[in-house]
């Protein structure tokens, strides 16, 4: 009877332990709401490139967690990407605010970052954001400085004076 009352309980840890890694995958995948949409309200915007960027991915204001990508759409009419968000009605924006896709870090995640505007009416369901800035291409910078380089001229080269 000792023995199996010893298997019960090392069966109950590792019961445990299972239930603590999934929680922690949720977590890591950003997962780990089960609120679903009812306390959020959903806005959407367009950007010309939106990087990386992917749904479940925080939207941020002044570093704290105010919502969630919930979808991205191409148009192609507009030949745009479109984002929808579901802010959290805890918080609430002016209509004129400004979205941009930023990186955490110099290759982390990217995320969408919420920018307060200064109009006195706020952001309703169904909102779309007309002012966004899209992603940094870390490719795109880097063939632009080679570029550039490439086209000064050589640093100990002097062009003659003709007389």
């Amino acid at each position: 009877m000792q023995k199996r009352n010893i298997e019960i309980l090392v069966g109950g840890f590792v019961l445990l332990g299972f239930i603590g890694l999934v929680f922690l995958a949720l977590k890591a995948a950003n997962l780990g709401s089960l609120s679903g949409s009812a306390g959020t309200y959903t806005v959407s915007a367009k950007f010309d490139n939106i990087g990386g960027l992917k749904p479940k991915a925080a939207v941020k204001s002044s570093g704290v967690v105010v919502g969630r990508i919930e979808s991205i759409d191409f148009d192609d009419k507009t030949f745009q990407a479109r984002v929808t968000v579901g802010m959290d009605k805890r918080y609430s924006f002016p209509k004129d605010s400004s979205l941009k896709i930023l990186t955490s870090g110099l290759l982390g995640e990217q995320y969408v970052g919420i920018e307060a505007g200064a109009a006195d009416q706020n952001l309703a369901p169904g909102d779309v954001i007309s002012s966004t800035q899209s992603a940094v291409v870390l490719e795109n910078l880097i063939s632009q400085f080679l570029f550039s380089k490439a086209a000064e001229p050589a640093a100990g080269a002097t062009s003659e004076v003709t007389k």
